[in-house]
């Protein structure tokens, strides 16, 4: 199992025991209380999921009353997502269990080791996005 297979594993699991959802409806809770509303093509975009992928995960936050779904006033085919009262809610105890994810996640690292770490992830990022504009 990849790294990041077995961290986005530990989120899933802190989630699911905890609060009932998994990491990318955290992500989408998370993105919501950064934009206040997102259409679902952004938020598809923001979580790197795809937009059929995404409305599941709205559909399932829907049914728990912690997002709802609002007609555009300027373009009525388009919906915006936002947040309701229990989803604020949800997302900020998603913050507490993301806290104490990285905290087991972190063990033993120093504050030196996570600064390269950041920056070696960093370099990677920027590595891939600049494959990414000359595949495309």
């Amino acid at each position: 199992m990849t790294t990041a297979k077995a961290i986005r594993r530990a989120y899933d699991e802190a989630l699911g025991a905890r609060l009932s959802i998994t990491f990318h409806e955290a992500n989408i809770l998370s993105q919501l209380a950064d934009a206040r509303s997102l259409t679902q093509v952004d938020l598809a975009r923001r979580v790197g999921v795809s937009r059929a992928r995404v409305g599941v995960h709205i559909d399932s936050l829907a049914a728990r009353d912690a997002v709802k779904r609002v007609a555009d006033p300027a373009d009525r085919r388009v919906w915006k997502v936002t947040l309701t009262r229990r989803g604020r809610s949800l997302w900020k105890q998603s913050v507490e269990v993301n806290r104490t994810v990285r905290v087991s996640v972190h063990a033993g690292l120093t504050d030196r080791d996570l600064d390269l770490l950041d920056r070696l992830l960093v370099s990677i990022q920027e590595n891939l996005d600049v494959a990414a504009e000359d595949a495309g």
